[in-house]
């Protein structure tokens, strides 16, 4: 049986998973054609081939396909043994490699990251924004910002926050709409998911049949489609706490919708991660800023139930019949 070039593993790994010659050498910071001389000196060590070539794309045969799995778990054992050897000496890079939506990034993190900074100025984050679930120990990352049920396999989660999802609109909505219940949003331009509306007019008792003008794929967009007084979005309260509080959105009901499936927001990630330094401060440093957004998102609503509670204090003062003199 041929030797097995151990030397050669990375870069197969790579190629298999990027199925592309020049994104594998990017990632591994080599030349195009040392990844190319790796994977013919393995072909070739070996005795047959493990890709099929597509032009410039590669793809895994059958026998690449049964390589990389006899090989990925122990390459990634030495990527963790590496990684665990650095922790215990003290000199691993402080450095979070964290994978998580684009709209949770743009609508919430990056606004707050300077917070970040000045309270961890010697941890950096690496942030990679991707809708479809990312193998963070295979692709080399720390943690993950995810929404679901916080049941991933081989990975802990801890909860951050059970956003509910709300009803916004543009100040010249809210202006326009002032005064109008549940069933007449109905006639207005609707933005986002037909199941989702369904379910909200739904839970206020509402029969219509729902058709919104535009559906994302990304909620971020989404919002600011709709500060840019496209229509009316429905969706979680904490993506829009900003724009909530620069007046650039108004909640429009009251009503709150909670999902069905459990799509709360966690932070997953490797239980042998669980007591490395960078991550517990990330860990605690999202849960105080999660806290203090949603501080501030009560805060209007307990306004409100101050000055309602005082409009009523003065009206009843104002209708105390007066006492007559005799």
């Amino acid at each position: 049986m041929a030797r097995l070039p151990l030397q050669t593993l990375p870069a197969f790994r790579a190629v298999a998973r990027l199925e592309n010659l020049r994104a594998a050498a990017d990632e591994l910071h080599l030349t195009h054609s040392a990844v190319s001389q790796q994977i013919k000196l393995l072909e070739e060590q070996i005795g047959f081939e493990l890709f099929d070539r597509r032009g410039r794309r590669v793809a895994l045969n059958a026998a690449g396909m049964a390589l990389l799995r006899a090989v990925e778990p122990a390459l990634a054992a030495l990527d963790e043994g590496v990684r665990t050897a650095a922790l215990a000496s003290g000199n691993a890079e402080q450095r979070l490699r964290i994978t998580l939506l684009s709209s949770f990034a743009q609508r919430w993190l990056l606004p707050r990251m300077g917070r970040w900074r000045e309270r961890h100025p010697d941890i950096g984050l690496e942030l990679h924004t991707s809708q479809q679930l990312v193998e963070l120990q295979r692709e080399g990352f720390h943690a993950a910002l995810r929404q679901g049920s916080g049941q991933w396999r081989g990975l802990d989660a801890v909860c951050l926050t059970d956003s509910p999802m709300i009803v916004l609109g543009s100040p010249q909505a809210a202006r326009r709409l002032q005064g109008c219940c549940a069933a007449e949003l109905a006639d207005e331009p609707l933005l986002g998911s037909n199941v989702q509306w369904q379910r909200w007019f739904a839970l206020n008792q509402v029969r219509t049949r729902v058709n919104p003008v535009a559906a994302f794929s990304d909620a971020g967009l989404m919002l600011q489609a709709a500060e840019q007084n496209l229509g009316l979005a429905l969706a979680r309260e904490i993506l829009a706490a900003d724009a909530l509080r620069d007046g650039r959105l108004v909640r429009l009901s009251p009503v709150a919708m909670r999902e069905e499936q459990g799509q709360t927001y966690w932070l997953a990630y490797p239980p042998e991660l669980a007591a490395w330094p960078p991550l517990v401060a990330l860990r605690e440093w999202l849960l105080d800023e999660l806290a203090l957004s949603q501080r501030e998102l009560d805060a209007p609503v307990a306004a409100a139930a101050s000055i309602t509670t005082t409009a009523a204090a003065t009206a009843k003062v104002t209708a105390r019949p007066r006492r007559t003199r005799r």
